[in-house]
């Protein structure tokens, strides 16, 4: 019988394509370098989809941009920014990602001349860490990049309440807004956000997910302007603000998209807040409430009631104990995650409870929880879908060591 032998060079292009797909980047451009036709498929642009690339801009390099667009390549990264940022803009006509996160030697100025007419392509811009920003920017950002869906603004501590103006001016279709460390950052600014300005601007109304951690400014009237006007809001975090109380909880607790709430190292939080969310008509399923040192068992009561939709819950270092996850984990019957590190008045007793009733865990954070032994880590380890334990710093002896 006559019999053909096949090789891998036989393969049809489309084939390779296929195959090349499910590289990771440098070998998707290794494989390019073996042979024409290796090449020619490599450059197919089903082979980069959805792939971002990460680029020094040192040097003039005439055959970069061409090259990206060959391939489809349509995000980008920028490690180190020593070109000006228009020519990206200009190589890459419709780029819909560009990730500037920590180029510290962007300016107002550099972006100004980049951003001069309307780029429609544009989804997603990371501006975080880039300290020299201000307003200005924003306002070019507003007039030109429309269809923004995704701003990212962490550490730009330059950023005023009139920078979020120009924002819910232009930027209606965004959808994520992250302010992490904004401090100039006020209750004004988040009213801008909300339409509680409509002469001046419309505002960002289709909001899903909104981060506000460490905006020391805000005080419990944010709270209200985004429960009044951010109704499509899912992802919600206040962590280390300061300025918001348990009065605060009441506007919250009415916004029925809300799916994540984070409410780490706020200290005016406890067990009142938790009840005021419990009360309303939340369908949380994630909640943290780590480092809230007026948080106890009477708010594990609460969440028990009126949260036990649960998937997530985060209570490391609160004043939790064996009686307070008794009187929560019979009624949690959803919940994944929970995170108790550092809650040192929990004792095997309380891992008993947790084996027995939250029967759907796949991860626990036990980290500093100094009580417990290896009996009731036993009990844990016997969770049918666990897959995550985090002891982190938990001591025990050679004799009690899990082998």
């Amino acid at each position: 019988m006559f019999e053909m032998e096949t090789h891998i060079s036989c393969l049809f292009p489309e084939i390779l394509a296929i195959i090349f797909s499910y590289l990771d980047v440098k070998d998707k451009g290794r494989v390019a370098q073996v042979c024409a036709a290796w090449r020619d498929a490599s450059y197919h642009k089903s082979v980069w989809r959805g792939v971002e690339a990460k680029l020094h801009l040192r040097r003039a390099n005439p055959s970069l941009f061409p090259s990206l667009q060959t391939r489809g390549i349509k995000k980008v990264q920028i490690l180190s920014l020593r070109r000006s940022l228009s020519y990206v803009i200009q190589g890459m006509p419709h780029i819909e990602s560009l990730n500037l996160c920590g180029c510290f030697n962007l300016t107002d100025n550099g972006l100004g001349h980049a951003f001069v007419q309307d780029i429609p392509s544009l989804r997603v811009l990371n501006l975080s860490l880039c300290k020299q920003i201000t307003d200005s920017s924003l306002g070019r950002i507003a007039q030109y990049l429309k269809n923004l869906e995704v701003l990212e603004l962490g550490g730009c501590s330059n950023i005023t309440n009139t920078g979020l103006l120009l924002v819910a001016w232009g930027l209606h279709r965004l959808k994520s807004l992250n302010l992490r460390s904004c401090r100039h950052v006020s209750d004004v600014g988040i009213g801008h956000l909300s339409g509680m300005t409509r002469s001046a601007a419309e505002g960002c109304l289709s909001l899903e997910k909104l981060t506000l951690q460490d905006c020391q400014k805000l005080t419990d009237l944010s709270l209200k302007h985004v429960s009044k006007g951010l109704n499509k809001l899912k992802v919600l975090n206040l962590s280390f603000c300061g300025g918001i109380s348990d009065a605060g909880m009441i506007h919250l607790s009415h916004m029925t998209h809300l799916c994540s709430l984070n409410l780490r190292s706020c200290d005016n939080i406890s067990d009142t807040g938790i009840m005021h969310l419990a009360m309303g008509s939340l369908r949380l399923s994630g909640l943290d409430v780590s480092f809230c040192d007026k948080i106890g068992d009477q708010s594990l009561a609460y969440i028990a009631q009126g949260l036990y939709q649960l998937k997530s819950l985060s209570l490391c270092s609160c004043h939790v104990s064996d009686d307070g996850i008794n009187r929560m984990v019979r009624q949690m019957h959803e919940l994944k995650t929970l995170n108790i590190g550092q809650c040192v008045r929990i004792t095997d007793k309380g891992l008993e409870l947790i084996a027995d009733h939250l029967t759907q865990l796949t991860g626990i954070d036990l980290y500093g929880c100094t009580k417990i032994t290896k009996r009731g880590l036993e009990r844990i380890t016997q969770l049918p879908c666990l897959k995550v334990l985090n002891l982190g710093l938990w001591q025990m002896t050679e004799s009690e060591r899990v082998r």
